[in-house]
């Protein structure tokens, strides 16, 4: 909101400075600052209420040390998130942006969800909460939306280097890449940013390319199925992860970070050409919600790090999980999801792995084994007697590796 009314009196009234929003970076700043104002002071706040309505976690014992110290801790937590994304977000971004629309509406759309899930858990006594096939539905109704919405909508394009003459319906640009002229156009595409090849992406509306002609009328169908499966896997691997203080909320932070450096330079046409990347028209302004979302990470850290104040609950976790892979998607930097997202793929795998393996053991042998102490990995360590600070420290120390490895594929495209 507040980028269009500058907007509106640098144009008619020529105030001072107020050409300043029109930089991303700048409005992104202003994004993280306010994100984290608003989760720093107002989280404290939300913090008592939620405290003096009793709104605590209840805790199952399950051996690990000190965790029965954290029965009564605040939860729904994740409110302070949200809040923190929502309101930067709708002060500096452009509203109008389909990018900024569609990572609102999974924003509200995950943190309902988990708000009911939460919500069961606390005030109805229900230790299951929401039951797992609502959860799932929920996140494949917003991975449907997303998936339609990048499909047919018209404002969602990528440019692309085109040869004379072309077959597509669209303006022809000339430009210079370097030294080299070349001609592009901005069209629609199901292609995807493909990781440590160089020169190359991979697009889905070709997986079915082995059925002969006709495989294209599929490519939606194919792209809904990845586009469901990257979102559902996400999400619940942020919940998963959510399991000791400040590990869901400081390894998104770094996720966020590096998010937001990949959001830049896709949406910034000279570094994309120097980087040999896929341009994305528009979706430069991504970087403003990033921004708002790492500084609502950090912010709720303060609040969340060992011992923690608060919990984010479902409210938190589900969100941030859907927030990550929705906003990859729209970068086309899904595929690099399970390298930059690896502590939530392990987190998954070890819960996958763990349940496998007991229930064939069972059925084999009649006696169910187990491959870890205890699922997810996290509580692997805690039970082998790693205390959970160290544990997350070297969490964030791996993510932060991952989130590097991730930034250098680009140039070694």
């Amino acid at each position: 909101m507040l980028y269009y009314l500058f907007a509106f009196l640098d144009k008619n009234y020529n105030i001072p400075g107020g050409g300043l929003f029109q930089y991303i970076t700048f409005r992104m700043a202003l994004a993280v600052i306010t994100s984290l104002l608003i989760t720093t002071v107002y989280g404290r706040r939300l913090i008592d209420y939620l405290r003096y309505k009793q709104v605590g976690e209840t805790v199952r014992n399950l051996g690990l040390e000190g965790q029965m110290q954290k029965a009564g801790t605040p939860t729904m937590g994740g409110l302070i998130i949200i809040l923190g994304i929502l309101v930067p977000t709708l002060l500096f971004a452009k509203l109008g942006n389909i990018y900024i629309i569609m990572m609102l509406v999974t924003t509200v759309w995950l943190g309902a969800i988990g708000f009911l899930d939460d919500y069961i858990k606390v005030f109805r006594k229900n230790k299951e909460g929401l039951a797992g096939r609502f959860k799932i539905t929920g996140q494949v109704g917003l991975a449907l939306f997303i998936g339609w919405t990048m499909y047919f909508n018209t404002d969602i394009i990528i440019r692309q280097e085109v040869k004379l003459p072309v077959t597509k319906d669209a303006p022809v640009q000339f430009h210079l890449k370097g030294k080299t002229p070349v001609y592009t156009q901005d069209i629609k595409s199901t292609k995807t940013t493909m990781p440590f090849y160089k020169n190359n992406e991979f697009d889905y509306g070709k997986v079915l390319k082995f059925m002969g002609e006709g495989y294209d009328h599929y490519s939606l169908v194919v792209f809904l199925f990845f586009v469901i499966v990257i979102i559902t896997a996400v999400s619940n691997g942020a919940n998963i992860t959510d399991g000791i203080d400040g590990l869901a909320t400081g390894t998104s932070a770094i996720i966020g970070v590096t998010l937001a450096l990949l959001a830049y330079v896709s949406g910034n046409t000279v570094i994309a050409d120097y980087l040999n990347i896929m341009y994305i028209p528009n979706s430069g302004e991504l970087v403003i919600f990033a921004g708002a979302f790492v500084g609502a990470c950090v912010g709720f850290l303060w609040y969340n790090s060992y011992p923690a104040q608060v919990f984010m609950g479902d409210t938190g976790s589900l969100a941030i999980g859907g927030i990550i892979a929705v906003f990859a998607i729209m970068i086309r930097k899904e595929l690099m999801v399970p390298l930059l997202c690896g502590i939530f793929l392990v987190e998954n795998a070890s819960v996958i792995i763990q349940v496998s393996w007991f229930k064939f053991t069972k059925k084999r042998y009649g006696e169910g084994r187990r491959v870890f102490l205890m699922a997810p990995l996290h509580h692997h360590y805690q039970k082998k007697g790693f205390h959970e600070a160290k544990i997350v420290t070297r969490f964030w120390i791996i993510c932060i590796l991952l989130a590097i490895v991730t930034i250098i594929t680009l140039k070694v495209r």
